[in-house]
């Protein structure tokens, strides 16, 4: 889990091309669980020098226990315009909590924009999941 968490770590640090325009996201995410989990949440993206507010829910199917809250930061990069960052993300994360612990998530759209995320979470919680995750604009 710590290798996983560390890659999702270093993978923030990647530049993405000149061309690629990066905004920073910070999400809420609440989430309970057992065997497929269902979660929603709140997050702000900081693009172009304005903050959006944003919506986020999201199912997940696998290896799933428990309930927990996540406060995540990190980067979505590959926006072309504003509207690219809504829709049906899909994901693969690795986390795990007993009162406090860390997880970090990669997320990709059909438009191309990825989102890594990276977070303290609280609550007690494991998961290896498949997740579906819907952002949109409030």
């Amino acid at each position: 889990m710590k290798l996983v968490l560390l890659a999702m770590i270093v993978s923030i640090g990647f530049v993405p091309s000149a061309e690629a325009k990066v905004g920073l996201v910070r999400v809420v995410f609440t989430k309970a669980a057992l065997i497929a989990g269902a979660g929603t949440g709140r997050g702000v993206l900081t693009y172009d020098g304005r903050d959006y507010p944003f919506r986020v829910s999201g199912l997940s199917v696998g290896l799933t226990f428990g309930a927990s809250v996540m406060h995540l930061k990190g980067r979505a990069s590959y926006l072309d315009r504003l509207s690219d960052f809504e829709g049906i993300y899909s994901s693969v994360g690795v986390g795990g909590a007993f009162v406090g612990g860390g997880g970090g998530v990669q997320l990709k759209n059909d438009k191309g924009v990825i989102i890594t995320l990276y977070g303290a979470k609280a609550g007690l919680e494991f998961a290896v999941n498949l997740s579906g995750i819907r952002i949109a604009f409030r």
